[in-house]
Order: C-alpha cells, then sequence, then structure tokens
C-alpha cells in the first residue's frame, strides 16, 4: 500500500482538518469562559449583561405593573 493513500484517509490525523480547528476554537473558548482573572472576559461579559438588561428594560416599559382596578 502507498503511504501517501493512508494519510489521506485519517479525518481527524492531519493538522489542518477541520476538525482539528473545531476542537481548538472549542477549547480556547472553554478557558476563555472559565478564566476569572482575565479584564477582557469579565469586560466583554459585563457588556453583555448590561446590554440584556438595557434590551429588556426598554421592552418590558409597555407594560403597565399598575394598572387601574375596574370600578365595580
Amino acid at each position: 500500500m502507498a503511504p501517501g493513500g493512508q494519510a489521506g484517509s485519517s479525518g481527524s490525523g492531519s493538522p489542518g482538518s477541520p476538525r482539528e480547528g473545531l476542537r481548538d476554537w472549542i477549547r480556547s473558548a472553554c478557558r476563555f469562559a472559565a478564566d476569572r482573572t482575565d479584564f477582557r472576559r469579565n469586560l466583554i461579559v459585563n457588556l453583555g449583561l448590561f446590554a440584556a438588561g438595557v434590551w429588556v428594560a426598554r421592552n418590558l416599559t409597555d407594560i403597565d405593573l399598575m394598572p387601574p382596578q375596574p370600578v365595580a
């Protein structure tokens, strides 16, 4: 068997395969999310939470939490 034929059949063994790129991306994303001392991570998370809070506040302003009671 030719040595080149065997290298092409291995899917996750080659360094440029899409599976390794996905694994590296997932690994770096998990490392990014788990590092609590990273200033960039804290800034991004806090800005995201702030933006979500602003979105909720803007979209719930039309709900009247204290409607007038019906007159009986």
